[in-house]
């Protein structure tokens, strides 16, 4: 049974499987038997999500997606990569659904204590704000409860949807990756996004305005933080 993280109180000591809550948002682990709910909101997005899906240059065997998930498993209690769902509870009552994903993969310790975050979410749930305050709960737990002290996004710059997340939470802009990863059926050109646990102390829990996870409280306030301002530095190419 998974423990129950309530952000921002994360402990300080690393251990899998475990749920993290911030209001009506969770991040669950992904298990096995989570596999085909969570294909089968990816099938439904297909053309949503496909221009940004890591292909392979080279033909590869076909992996079955269960197969993967318990590699992913067993690499998460090790704490070499994180993989979450992302599930979103209304007023209803009813069972939290899928809605997404995020991930923290390329765990680094030593000297570097780093890793990477990626991302997707259903389009019926885009633009509420949800990936931002998901991919937040992910950096956090990351940084406080696994020591880490470096967070890296990468993204097409074509991609505007996945650009608005890290704009909104102020990751900071580093430059681009010329034909870094394999998206689509080509090497693609990423730009590059990072965080360091110097620069949100607070948390990145602490830049999410409250009306996004408590639907139900009344709530004017939008993004703060380097969102708002110059922090929040966007390549040329990537202006929205």
């Amino acid at each position: 049974m998974a423990a129950v993280i309530v952000a921002p109180d994360y402990p300080t000591d690393y251990h899998w499987p475990v749920t993290v809550r911030y209001g009506s948002l969770m991040l669950t682990p992904l298990r096995p038997r989570d596999v085909a709910d969570a294909w089968d909101v990816r099938a439904r997005n297909a053309a949503w999500l496909s221009p940004w899906d890591a292909t392979a240059p080279t033909p590869v065997r076909p992996v079955d997606p269960r197969a993967r998930a318990r590699v992913m498993w067993r690499s998460a209690k090790r704490g070499r990569t994180v993989p979450w769902l992302i599930r979103w509870s209304d007023s209803s009552g009813r069972p939290a659904p899928i809605i997404g994903q995020v991930t923290v993969s390329n765990i680094v310790y030593g000297s570097a204590m780093a890793a990477s975050v990626g991302y997707w979410i259903d389009r019926g749930y885009a633009g509420r704000s949800l990936m931002p305050a998901a991919v937040a709960l992910a950096s956090d737990h990351a940084m406080k409860t696994m020591g880490l002290h470096r967070i890296e996004i990468c993204i097409r710059p074509e991609n505007a949807a996945s650009l608005k997340v890290v704009q909104k939470l102020g990751f900071r802009y580093e430059g681009r990756r010329p034909r870094f990863i394999h998206i689509a059926g080509a090497w693609r050109d990423h730009a590059v996004f990072a965080l360091t646990s110097e620069e949100v102390p607070q948390g990145l829990v602490a830049r999410i305005p409250e009306a996004v996870v408590f639907p139900d409280r009344v709530s004017t306030h939008g993004w703060v933080g380097p969102s708002a301002g110059a922090g929040a530095q966007t390549p040329p190419e990537a202006v929205l």
